[in-house]
């Protein structure tokens, strides 16, 4: 096992490795064994889920109080690392359940909210599957809530819903349009039984083929009053969001940092088979100069959350950690596969997947234009509240 690539030795305020941890080590043989199979064949890790649950991993997010492991940002996002080495498809969809119990536990534990106790009770006793749908319901909103008598009548398709398939709670919104022309985003969640909700079979993608991000479809779904979590003002930023923003981000770029270590540990083993020269020794060089870039740029984002003081200030920081390890990450695996030569070119040495998988990087919020925006509305002194 390489330092750089499996232990970051400058990250001194590290947790220690927690059960999360141990257990994603435990189950990375049997999920690497996979991987290229589901890659190959555009078929979403359903039977890594099953091997998740019934390894503890899907309520060890909630605090222990309401019956789960206890974990909290740092654990859960180097569980998520330990799990893209071997399988990133899996990571990514698991991240982003498990950035969906992260921020109503974070909310419990930091903010006193009772309202969410109920859910993350059902998630460690039920084992579910919370989804997100992602940038379909980032700071602008989408999909239409009509309110009726008794709640909203929900039309809505929400793309990009990794994990769809195992998914038993929706976790989305949609836009309410006031009789003034005002829209409001409500907050929700839906369940993935409901007459009403539908998986399209949409993910025939570059990278992270496995994830089954497909699209869910609302159609003239009922949700009541009460099921509604919060309401908030399209297209400005909300506290809530801070929160989510703050604590999700770190989780779901552990995975992509993940994907780079593993594309540079192969593309090691792959140049060691030849006979070194000083190109080698330049690509080296310049690939974990690049590696260590994303980690130190993950840390930072990870000690971020961390502070448990969201806001927009904390934003601004996750968000220029993302981009940086975004840009890092690819960068490293790039540099892996010229290292490897004509051999990173075979399916079958990994590579090739690693480095569609990574590609991802550069689609979540924010992108490279709005948190470039952002951080130099923030430098300036002015108002980031409609920047995303």
């Amino acid at each position: 096992m390489n330092t750089l690539a499996n232990k970051s030795p400058i990250d001194t305020d590290a947790a220690p490795p927690g059960n999360a941890i141990d257990i994603a080590h435990s189950l990375s043989p049997t999920l690497a064994a996979r991987a290229a199979e589901f890659d190959a064949n555009d078929t979403f890790v359903a039977e890594n889920y099953k091997l998740l649950k019934e390894a503890g991993l899907v309520e060890v997010g909630v605090p222990r109080g309401l019956g789960g492991g206890g974990a909290e940002v740092a654990e859960l996002a180097e569980m998520l690392r330990v799990m893209a080495h071997a399988c990133s498809s899996t990571a990514l969809a698991f991240s982003m359940h498990t950035h969906q119990v992260a921020i109503p536990a974070w909310r419990w534990r930091h903010q006193k909210v009772a309202a969410v106790e109920p859910l993350l009770k059902r998630v460690a006793a039920e084992k579910l599957i919370l989804l997100s749908s992602g940038g379909s319901d980032w700071i602008g909103g989408s999909g239409i809530a009509e309110k009726v008598e008794g709640g909203y009548r929900i039309s809505a398709r929400k793309v990009f819903t990794s994990g769809a398939n195992a998914g038993d709670i929706l976790m989305t919104g949609a836009i309410c349009r006031a009789e003034d022309g005002s829209e409001n985003v409500i907050h929700f969640g839906a369940s993935m039984k409901a007459d009403a909700v539908k998986i399209v079979d949409t993910w025939k993608a570059l990278g992270m083929r496995g994830t089954g991000s497909n699209d869910v479809v609302l159609e003239d779904l009922f949700i009541p009053d009460a099921g509604v979590a919060f309401s908030r003002k399209a297209g400005e930023w909300h506290p809530v969001f801070q929160v989510i923003a703050t604590t999700a981000f770190p989780l779901i770029y552990a995975v992509y940092l993940g994907v780079a270590e593993s594309a540079r540990d192969i593309a090691i083993h792959l140049a060691k088979k030849k006979k070194p020269n000083e190109n080698a020794f330049n690509l080296a060089g310049r690939m974990d100069t690049s590696l260590r870039a994303a980690q130190l740029a993950h840390q930072w984002m990870v000690k971020t959350a961390e502070g448990n003081t969201p806001s927009a200030e904390s934003v601004n920081e996750i968000m220029i950690g993302r981009s940086l390890v975004a840009e890092h990450a690819i960068k490293t695996v790039e540099l892996a596969l010229e290292l490897a030569g004509g051999s990173g070119f075979y399916r079958s040495n990994g590579l090739e997947q690693r480095f569609r998988d990574i590609q991802g990087a550069r689609f979540h919020p924010l992108q490279q234009g709005p948190q470039a925006r952002y951080a130099g509305a923030m430098a300036l002194g002015q108002s980031v509240n409609c920047i995303f």
